[in-house]
């Protein structure tokens, strides 16, 4: 007769979802856009500590597409096709820097909040300035820290102002996109075709 293991803690899992329903409104409505953030923040709004019963990302991704499905059935599939395509028209603009759609905008999360994230391969982060520059595109410069492949590096980074959103620019060298995992996960990544293809089924 097979053992059936009953979980352990079934209050620890309730806390979970909790959290992450909580989580997924303030993403949803509140503008937060770091998970970990959201996480601890509806952590303490419940009232538990931050501990192991914080869920994990994709729970709250979960979470986040049902709150979404149940209160911004009306208004997120719309705003989420106008995303992808000032996305696209970015990415059609920048070819010649291999660009690459990621985030919440690809994976169909995207709120009323959310930025446009693209990832430019490229040997020169000169080369995206310049680009800029000759052609009149108001940008912010600054630097974030990815990890890839279990290695941290320092991305140059630009900031255009969208139609709708801001578009975030992320330049990696050629070589890093053969990089493909953060934290032991495959990294979603879209090249122009494949948003093309996502906005067509649309």
């Amino acid at each position: 007769m097979r053992h059936i293991t009953k979980d352990p803690s079934p209050q620890r899992r309730q806390i979970r979802e909790m959290i992450a329903q909580s989580a997924a409104r303030l993403i949803a409505e509140d503008g937060m856009q770091d998970y970990a953030a959201a996480k601890r923040k509806a952590a303490r709004q419940i009232g538990v500590p931050d501990s192991h019963s914080l869920p994990t990302n994709n729970e709250v991704e979960m979470a986040l597409r049902a709150y979404q499905d149940l209160y911004q059935k009306d208004e997120q599939p719309a705003r989420l096709k106008r995303l992808r395509q000032e996305a696209l028209d970015a990415m059609r603009l920048l070819e010649r820097f291999n660009p690459h759609l990621t985030g919440s905008v690809l994976s169909g999360t995207a709120t009323r909040h959310s930025d446009i994230n693209l990832q430019l391969f490229t040997d020169s982060a000169k080369e995206v300035e310049l680009f800029l520059l000759n052609r009149g595109i108001p940008y912010e410069t600054g630097e974030k820290r990815l990890r890839l492949n279990d290695e941290m590096l320092a991305v140059p980074t630009f900031t255009l102002r969208g139609e709708i959103a801001e578009i975030r620019l992320a330049v990696f060298g050629t070589d890093d996109l053969r990089n493909n995992t953060a934290a032991g996960k495959a990294l979603d990544r879209a090249k122009i075709r494949q948003v093309e293809a996502i906005l067509a089924l649309a």
